[in-house]
């Protein structure tokens, strides 16, 4: 059994999505099927990859998480020539990895197999952004993020800081 204080601890696979959470995010966007010709992950498709991994994490895919990856897909420049079609794409892929046992593992060895190294900072911030978007951390999101920390090698003193910068921008009043 999985426990999240345990130091090295991971688990198995995430719960997944509610049909209605999947429903959601299949409205977002409207995409065709991954094939063996489509590009397996472009930078963009990891940033989603991590993105929605840190949302399915604490086993409720919250709007206001959903939301978020929106707005952050619509508005950063790192997405300006991005295809908002991939967006479910990528996230059934992150459903179908995270079903297997290793699939985490997995996950990460695609990531880091198709993210460029400076953008692994930015990865890590995205995934905070979408993990303070519902106002609460789960242990679950707490340990996806230390996992995405050591697995892109962001530094302890940066994570720090990235931490920092979403607690500010979600904080309630």
């Amino acid at each position: 059994m999985w426990n999240p204080r345990a130091p090295c601890a991971r688990p198995a696979c995430f719960l997944l999505p509610t049909p209605a959470q999947v429903n959601i995010l299949a409205h977002m966007t409207q995409a065709t099927p991954m094939t063996p010709d489509t590009v397996p992950l472009a930078p963009q498709d990891c940033l989603v990859a991590v993105m929605i991994a840190v949302s399915v994490a604490d086993a409720d895919m919250r709007t206001a998480e959903l939301v978020t990856i929106q707005g952050i897909v619509n508005h950063l420049p790192v997405f300006a020539d991005y295809d908002v079609d991939r967006i479910r794409v990528v996230a059934q892929t992150v459903f179908d990895l995270l079903e297997d046992e290793h699939g985490l593992d997995a996950l990460f060895g695609l990531i880091r197999g198709s993210l460029p190294e400076r953008l692994n900072e930015t990865a890590y911030a995205l995934a905070c952004d979408v993990a303070a978007a519902d106002g609460t951390l789960e242990q679950t999101e707490l340990r996806l993020l230390e996992e995405i920390r050591h697995e892109l090698s962001v530094d302890r003193l940066h994570a720090a800081a990235i931490e920092r910068g979403a607690r500010a921008r979600h904080m309630r009043p």
